[in-house]
């Protein structure tokens, strides 16, 4: 029988926006303090606990003395790279906090035969194996040939920093499939930002919200905790920091927006909340700069809101109606790649088109940035055939 936790994609140093900044470390900071009051006999951290391979020295400072206090605690901490904190050097920060006794990295593993044989890292009675995330998901032809170096009788956890086919919905990314996966008792997993289980799968989701969107759906963080003595041995626990408001609103005339903008605001309590504010529809009148954000955030402000974040992305303005006697877009396209050709020859030219209809993939609603560059590197690769 065994206690632990299960955290993923804390990304400290991650917000630019200094107070969810602060927000997200007292996340990882409530995290620590739950995982002490429930005397969990460990933690996993399965990847990302920061943004980037190196981040800034004062979420550093703090990051070290929370590992300090699960160190006094006499509770240890096993982690893998994910793809954000991950280097292809090996060296990062994680590597810091492993000399220092803070954590132990759990991705032993070596190549031998055409396989990836995952070793293990044994604690009182438990086999845990560990893999890390990389970027452009670059870690799933790896890990489709891993095999574990066994520990028959043992409780076996393994941490990966991928997707899972079973988790990827309708994205169209490359994903792991489940059944190909060494067995283990339990997979802790990370880097999707959402709370889903398929069967010993889990994804706890982040310790908060990493963007605009994470907040509208998620409102907070969460990890998990997990008791194999139990019948429902996962138990969630929410890291509700601060409250969330939520404004969607359509705009027309970016004239009235303003007024518009305030007159919500005034039919609400703001009082210590992230205010999200998203603008959306097509402007009939005025342009974005019509619409007063400085005004708007001192009204949030005045209200007492914690922090004003807003989204304009879908904003749009009516294009200009011209005439001009010109070629279709495709037809210009067409000569210009003809002319470069023709002035430039290589066996590279043959390959423009394509790479240029790749490029023109857009990216879909709900998928991260990362999926989406992903993406387009696997189409790529498909076009030169590597």
């Amino acid at each position: 029988m065994v206690k632990f936790a299960h955290i993923a994609d804390v990304h400290l140093g991650g917000w630019k926006q200094q107070p969810l900044q602060e927000l997200n470390m007292a996340s990882f900071k409530k995290t620590v303090e739950e995982c002490i009051r429930e005397r969990v006999e460990f933690i996993l951290i399965a990847g990302d606990l920061f943004d980037n391979a190196f981040p800034p020295i004062d979420v550093l400072k703090e990051t070290f003395a929370e590992f300090k206090k699960l160190k006094d605690s006499g509770i240890p901490c096993f982690i893998i790279a994910g793809s954000h904190d991950y280097s292809v050097s090996g060296k990062t920060f994680l590597d810091v906090l492993e000399k220092a006794g803070f954590c132990k990295n759990v991705a032993v593993f070596e190549e031998k035969n055409g396989k990836i044989i995952l070793n293990p890292t044994i604690y009182k009675g438990v086999a845990i194996y560990g893999y890390p995330g990389k970027t452009s998901g670059l870690e799933l032809a790896d890990l489709r040939r891993a095999v574990f170096n066994e520990t028959p009788g043992l409780f076996k956890i393994f941490m990966l920093h991928t997707t899972i086919d079973k988790a990827k919905g309708t994205l169209p990314i490359d994903a792991l499939e489940t059944s190909k996966v060494p067995k283990a008792d339990y997979y802790a997993m990370g880097h999707l930002h959402i709370d889903f289980q398929y069967e010993n799968f889990v994804y706890p989701g982040p310790i908060f919200p990493n963007n605009f969107q994470e907040l509208e759906d998620l409102e907070h963080g969460r990890f998990y905790i997990v008791d194999s003595s139990l019948e429902n041995p996962l138990r969630r626990i929410d890291l509700k920091i601060k409250k969330v408001i939520s404004f969607d609103l359509e705009i027309k005339n970016a004239l009235r927006a303003t007024q518009q903008i305030l007159s919500e605001f005034e039919k609400y309590e703001l009082e210590d909340k992230i205010v999200l504010l998203r603008l959306r529809g097509l402007l009939e009148s005025g342009k974005h700069s019509d619409i007063k954000f400085v005004q708007i955030e001192e009204a949030a402000r005045k209200k007492g809101a914690y922090f004003l974040l807003r989204n304009t992305n879908d904003l749009k303005i009516k294009e200009a109606d011209f005439v001009a006697e010109i070629q279709e877009t495709e037809n210009i396209e067409e000569e210009s790649i003809k002319k470069y050709s023709e002035q430039n020859p290589a066996l590279f030219n043959k390959f423009i088109p394509q790479v240029m209809n790749a490029l023109s993939t857009e990216k879909q609603e709900g998928e991260t940035t990362e999926s989406f560059t992903s993406r387009l590197l696997d189409e790529t690769k498909k076009i030169f055939a590597f």
